[in-house]
């Protein structure tokens, strides 16, 4: 009996020190709504808070968030013509793009990403129309 309390105890601690080991939003992160003609202030933060809601890389940290209304722009055009976003009939207006930096830790717990420094991840949500919630519809490089 005294194993198997032992036992359980140790699974615990494993899979507590794996949790606190997952996903973070750096309490110093950077955030840069930048200028824009295309969407207002609110519109740019709720797009970011969906961002740093469902950023879920393990052992990573993210560092900075960030609207470039020109890279978006670009990014943009490329998705509605030759990427994901062809012929659905979403429109520019209910697209944007952030971009990103994270930090990833060297504690080996990210299977895919070294570790080390990424810069410019991309995030492109997209929304029915205005008064609709952003939704992440594609990420990467």
């Amino acid at each position: 009996m005294k194993k198997l309390i032992v036992s359980l105890f140790a699974i615990l601690l494993v899979f507590s020190l794996v949790a606190c080991n997952q996903k973070s939003t750096n309490e110093e992160l950077t955030i840069d709504i930048g200028d824009s003609d295309k969407f207002n202030e609110e519109e740019i933060n709720n797009a970011i808070k969906i961002v740093k809601d469902n950023f879920a890389f393990p052992a990573s940290t993210l560092t900075k968030i960030w609207y470039d209304e020109e890279e978006s722009d670009r990014n943009i055009k490329f998705y509605l013509e030759n990427g994901k976003g062809e012929g659905t009939g979403v429109k520019p207006e209910d697209i944007i793009v952030l971009l990103s930096n994270f930090d990833v830790d060297d504690s080996e717990d990210n299977p895919v990403l070294s570790p080390g420094s990424y810069e410019n991840y991309q995030w492109l949500l997209i929304r029915d129309n205005k008064d609709s919630e952003w939704m992440i519809d594609d990420q990467g490089y």
